[in-house]
């Protein structure tokens, strides 16, 4: 018995650069510089392409590290998604002369010091970044709603990037992975306990996003009372789970 399949397809950046609208192509992205919240809470939103190892420069505190990945066939854990390698977004956020926009601890301050490179989710030393930083009006209440708006406008930006990847010829991938579910009847049954994160403001975990790592239509684990919920591996894979931490 075969159970679903996902195909992965890579495209890698050698280049990403700021203009006036979005285009990309198999290895070049330009993304635009110039976005509209549309948000009465925010002051002020910049976006900046950050060249390789670009780290020695001021940051807010850091809100989260995002892949640019979407879907281009089936829904999250099966049919063919689409990534980006060689380029990761980096948002920030603050209160304008009030709270940065973290929970348990902030990390403003210089990004060489506070962004791990070559680990698992975070950049590596030879992407570009694409930093977008939010500022919210002073005295703008620091809570849960504000914090979605944020993480809900990042996306938008991002979707404008994903819509111009779901063009991108397949055949150009540099690399293909394919990950099939299967069934072994007779075989111990093997299940991975994951605990997340579902406190508070900025300790929240979003679940069945409709694109992977992504924010719009998914579900957050706080309004879900932090109830158990069983996802496949091939969805894991797929970014069915978004921290928002």
């Amino acid at each position: 018995m075969r159970g679903e399949t996902l195909k992965i397809k890579v495209f890698h950046m050698a280049e990403v650069t700021l203009g006036d609208q979005f285009h990309m192509t198999h290895d070049r992205l330009q993304i635009k510089k110039h976005f509209d919240s549309a948000c009465p809470d925010i002051q002020k939103l910049t976006i900046h392409v950050l060249q390789p190892n670009q780290l020695d420069i001021e940051t807010n505190t850091i809100m989260d590290i995002i892949p640019i990945s979407t879907k281009v066939l089936g829904t999250l854990g099966t049919g063919i998604t689409y990534t980006l390698t060689g380029v990761t977004v980096v948002m920030t956020g603050t209160i304008e002369e009030g709270e940065q926009m973290h929970e348990f601890g902030s990390s403003e301050g210089l990004l060489r010091e506070n962004l791990m490179l070559n680990r698992a989710g975070t950049p590596k030393e030879t992407d570009f970044i694409i930093w977008i930083d939010l500022i919210a009006k002073k005295g703008t209440p620091f809570n849960r709603e504000l914090s979605l708006k944020m993480f809900e406008i990042v996306d938008h930006y991002i979707q404008e990037i994903r819509e111009r990847m779901k063009m991108l010829e397949g055949k150009l991938a540099v690399e293909t992975h394919t990950y099939e579910e299967k069934s072994n009847p007779g075989k111990p049954k093997v299940a991975l306990v994951k605990q997340v994160a579902g406190q508070g403001a900025m300790y929240d975990m979003l679940l069945f996003p409709e694109e992977p790592s992504g924010f719009r239509g998914g579900v957050s684990i706080i309004d879900t009372n932090n109830m158990p919920v069983y996802l496949t591996a091939n969805e894991y894979r797929d970014g069915v789970i978004r921290s928002m931490v």
